[in-house]
C-alpha cells in the first residue's frame, strides 16, 4: 500500500509539472494545424487555377467569334490562323484538352436556324444544313450569326482524386460586322 501511495504521489507530481510546462505547446499546435493550413493553401491554388482556366475558355470563345465576325469570307488559311489564335489565348494551359468549334448559322424568315458551315479544332464540326436552336434573344429573322463554342477539360493537379476532370465550357453568338453573313471557302 505504501508503494501505491508513493507511485500515486510521483504520478501527481509528474502530471502537475507536465501541465505547467509550456515549452512544446507551439510545436504541438503547429503540428495540429499544419494539415489544415496545407489543405487550405492547396485548395486555394486549385480553385484559382480552375477559375483562370475557365476565364481563358471564355476569352477563347470571344476571340474566335470576334475574329470570324470581322470577315466576309473565311479561307482555310484564315481559319488556321483563327484556330492558332485560340490556342494562343489558352496559353499556358495545354491545348490537347481544348475543343473549339465555330459555326455560321443562317436564320430564315420563319426564325429557323440552320448551319451554313462549321469548323472545329480538336472537336467535331457541326453538319451543314442541320438545325440548331440559338437563344431566342439572338434570333432575328433573315439574318446570320457566328457561333463560337469552347470546351476545355481541366484536370486539377492535387484535387483530381476528389473532383476528377472538370469540363469548362462557354459559347458566344455574334452578328457578322462587315456583311450580312460570313461565307467559307476552301482557298
Amino acid at each position: 500500500m505504501r508503494m501505491f501511495a508513493t507511485c500515486t504521489r510521483r504520478l501527481r507530481f509528474s502530471l502537475g509539472r507536465f501541465s505547467r510546462d509550456e515549452e512544446g505547446v507551439s510545436a504541438v499546435e503547429f503540428a495540429l494545424l499544419l494539415p489544415l493550413m496545407v489543405t487550405l493553401y492547396l485548395g486555394t491554388a486549385e480553385v484559382s487555377q480552375a477559375i483562370s482556366a475557365g476565364r481563358k475558355a471564355t476569352m477563347t470563345a470571344r476571340t474566335v467569334a470576334d475574329l470570324v465576325s470581322q470577315e466576309t469570307n473565311v479561307t482555310n488559311a484564315e481559319m488556321t490562323d483563327i484556330m492558332n489564335a485560340a490556342v494562343s489565348v489558352m496559353y499556358p494551359y495545354s491545348t490537347s484538352n481544348l475543343k473549339v468549334t465555330v459555326t455560321a448559322v443562317n436564320i430564315d424568315a420563319n426564325s429557323k436556324a440552320t448551319v451554313s458551315w462549321s469548323d472545329s479544332y480538336n472537336g467535331t464540326a457541326r453538319a451543314v444544313g442541320s438545325t440548331v436552336t440559338p437563344p431566342s434573344s439572338v434570333v432575328v429573322p433573315n439574318s446570320s450569326l457566328i457561333w463560337s463554342e469552347v470546351s476545355y477539360a481541366y484536370r486539377p493537379t492535387v484535387g483530381y482524386i476528389i473532383t476528377g476532370t472538370l469540363t469548362l465550357k462557354d459559347q458566344l453568338y455574334m452578328a457578322p460586322r462587315l456583311s450580312t453573313s460570313v461565307s467559307r471557302s476552301a482557298n
